[in-house]
């Protein structure tokens, strides 16, 4: 399974109102120094089955999106509050 494999397959299993970071994400993946590498492969999901929205940076900002900032802020918003957390 190749690398971008195993991050769709980490990130389709981050439950709704729940986050990862990019590298949280690299470590689960069997990567741990390619947090950027991450990023880069989620801008290209278009895939409405992964939720690349629930993955932030490490210091707790939304990080990018390829559908833009604000809605990953606001999707994470409204997740958060339908889901309790």
């Amino acid at each position: 399974m190749s690398f971008k494999e195993k991050v769709f397959l980490i990130v389709k299993k981050i439950p709704m109102g729940r986050t990862l970071t990019y590298k949280q994400v690299a470590i689960l993946a069997g990567n741990p120094k390619s947090y950027r590498a991450v990023g880069n492969i989620l801008h290209t999901n278009y895939d409405a089955t992964v939720p690349c929205h629930r993955v932030i940076r490490s210091d707790g900002k939304t990080g990018g999106y390829n559908r833009g900032p604000v809605l990953k802020a606001d999707l994470l918003k409204k997740e958060a509050k339908n889901s309790g957390s």
